[in-house]
């Protein structure tokens, strides 16, 4: 089992450079084997084009190596935080790409305005709030895990699976590493085509009955989109 998970967690790395999501080492993709309480995740620093499934390093949820010679990846401790604290999730992503990025790096949600958005997100991807100094010198990358968990107070991480950390970059998740990888995709492109859609109209909107429609034919018991 830990083999499969490893093999699939390094195919979700490759699909963020194949989906051009990541440049050089800026990314990591991991899976979490719910059973055993383990995680797979990329190396730290470890390029894409000389990585094998060996590479990938398994940790257990207090971050402990339990399989593997490389060091995990330096945002290892922010994926243990989601998978504590978002117990439906099996897979995180975390890339720097471009214009979710951008929205990161301005602080902003992004807003909800369009049927693409809305058939993946239940509302706005959420931004988190500013870190505290006190955080930032700490446990840096935990405490990334803990902002995410507190923006995440009253939202459903399952109909809302991404997130933006201010100044920094989006993470997402999904039911699997492959899911994930998924929705890092959706939400470079919704935060590109809103970036458009902001210039052409700054009072661009939504009908909120047009989201609510869009996002129930995809998700939940009376979902009809698909086979």
């Amino acid at each position: 089992m830990i083999r499969e998970l490893k093999i699939k967690v390094f195919e979700a790395n490759l699909d963020l450079v194949r989906h051009g999501l990541v440049l050089f080492t800026w990314g990591n993709a991991s899976a979490i084997l719910r059973s055993e309480g383990l995680v797979a995740i990329k190396p730290s620093g470890i390029s894409y084009e000389t990585m094998k499934p060996e590479d990938i390093v398994v940790v257990d949820l207090d971050g402990n190596i339990v399989e593997g010679r490389r060091k995990p990846s330096s945002d290892t401790a922010t994926h243990l935080v989601l998978y504590k604290a978002f117990r439906g999730i099996g897979g995180v992503v975390h890339t720097h790409s471009t214009f979710a990025t951008a929205w990161a790096q301005a602080g902003r949600d992004i807003p909800n305005i369009g049927t693409t958005h809305a058939d993946y997100f239940s509302d706005a991807i959420p931004c988190t709030r500013t870190m505290t100094q006190q955080e930032i010198e700490g446990a840096y990358e935990e405490e990334t895990g803990n902002v995410i968990v507190e923006r995440f107070e009253g939202l459903n991480p399952e109909y809302i699976p991404g997130v933006l950390v201010e100044n920094h970059g989006p993470f997402s998740w999904g039911k699997d590493a492959a899911d994930a990888v998924h929705n890092a995709v959706v939400m470079e492109q919704v935060a590109r085509m809103a970036c458009i859609s902001y210039s052409i109209n700054p009072s661009t909107s939504m009908n909120p009955h047009l989201i609510t429609k869009h996002f129930y034919r995809k998700h939940g018991a009376d979902a009809y989109y698909g086979q």
